[in-house]
Formats: structure tokens, C-alpha cells, sequence
């Protein structure tokens, strides 16, 4: 049976190590993220937000972001330094019609573009560089489209469902409603039946001669 030298066992806790502390660094790694859309239409002539937080678990120090703007080469819109997450950022923008609107403080990093036209279709990278992770970086991508008008919905579907459903709910409801006056009708014939049940038995015990039980009972008159 095989056993671990003394060289052996410090080499496998090292290694045990490295892969402990690579998933800790994978999880506290800086992020960059768009929120829960990655794309937007809008028409042109209008003025949209282009969003972008990160998220680091072990703080930033002189974080670095940029925007940059794909049309076939990469054009930067505007990039900054936060020097910590209690200090606002330092920012340059580097085209007319970019507004930076983002905080340190809420970790957001986020720019308008006013007055957008057909030109300004495409991707918008979303960069960020963290020193205090061994200067890690992460990226992400939102997506704009322009166009002349808005699509309509087309709800048809929608009304039809909630049509249906207020059909079946409106059922339901006139046929409880039919069913507790129907209780309610069975219920009092019945207590008519049980009052006609009293009566009859009375009336019975009369005819018998139940009611004249005492006179039955005197005793036979003297002479």
C-alpha cells in the first residue's frame, strides 16, 4: 500500500489550496453587468441610457472603467477612476453627446446618449479594471437599435385570454349563487315538512284518545 512522503503532503495541501483560493478569487471577482436587459429599441431623434454597474466583494482601489462604442473599430466614448467606494469618479468624456450619470457610491458607472440617430446603432462595451485584484477586468456588451416608430403590441391574444377567463369566473360565480339559494330553498321545505311532521303527530295523539287519559282514570261515582 502506497504512502505519502513527507514532500508529498505539503503538495497536495498546496495544490488543495490553489483550488480553494481560485474558486474564493472567481466568486469575489470584479463584474460588470448590464442589469436584466442587454439590449434596448428606441427611436431615433430620443435620448437612452446605456447602464453598467460592477460589483466587487473585496473593494475597489483606483478602479478604472470605460465606454466604447463598436462601429467596425472601437471608439471610446468616455473612461474614469474611482479612487475608492466612498469617492466619486473622475471621469472624461471623450464625445458630445455622452453624459456621464453614474456614482461611486451606488456602484454604478452608467452614461445617456442624447439625441441618438442610425448612427449610433450597435454594441456599447461596458469596461472596468479593479488594481486591488491583481488589476482584474471584466467587460460587457448592451446592444442599441434605432427606429423610425415604436412596433404596437399586439395584444389580441392577451384580451382573449383575460375574455375567457372572466367568462369561466363570471360562471363559477352564478352557479355558487344558484346553488346556495337552491340550499337555502331546500332547507326551509324542510323545516315546513318537520312542522307538518309535529302537527300531524299531535292531531294522531287526540284521535286516540291520548288527551283523555284523566277522565279515564276517575273512579265510578258512588250511588
Amino acid at each position: 500500500m502506497a504512502s505519502l512522503d513527507s514532500t508529498g503532503v505539503p503538495g497536495l495541501l498546496f495544490a488543495l489550496l490553489l483550488v480553494f483560493d481560485s474558486d474564493v478569487l472567481h466568486v469575489r471577482g470584479l463584474e460588470v453587468t448590464t442589469g436584466k436587459v442587454s439590449s434596448i429599441e428606441a427611436m431615433n431623434g430620443s435620448t437612452v441610457l446605456l447602464p453598467c454597474t460592477f460589483s466587487s466583494c473585496i473593494g475597489i482601489h483606483q478602479l478604472y472603467f470605460s465606454w466604447h462604442y463598436n462601429n467596425g473599430t472601437m471608439q471610446k466614448l468616455c473612461d474614469g477612476v474611482i479612487p475608492s467606494e466612498v469617492a466619486e469618479p473622475r471621469v472624461k468624456v471623450q464625445h458630445p453627446r455622452i453624459e456621464f450619470v453614474g456614482s461611486s457610491k451606488k456602484h454604478n458607472i452608467s452614461v445617456l446618449l442624447w439625441n441618438i440617430t442610425f448612427e449610433d446603432e450597435g454594441e456599447y462595451t461596458c469596461f472596468a479594471r479593479n488594481p486591488k485584484e491583481k488589476y482584474r477586468n471584466h467587460s460587457t456588451v448592451f446592444t442599441l437599435y434605432v427606429v423610425d416608430q415604436m412596433r404596437e403590441v399586439d395584444n389580441t391574444l392577451t384580451v382573449i385570454i383575460v375574455s375567457v377567463l372572466g367568462g369561466v369566473i363570471g360562471i363559477v360565480i352564478i352557479v355558487m349563487v344558484i346553488k346556495a339559494l337552491v340550499v337555502q330553498f331546500l332547507l326551509k321545505d324542510d323545516e315546513k315538512n318537520k312542522e307538518c311532521l309535529v302537527n300531524a303527530s299531535g292531531n294522531d295523539n287526540t284521535e286516540n284518545g291520548l288527551t283523555g287519559a284523566k277522565a279515564d282514570n276517575k273512579g265510578t261515582p258512588k250511588a
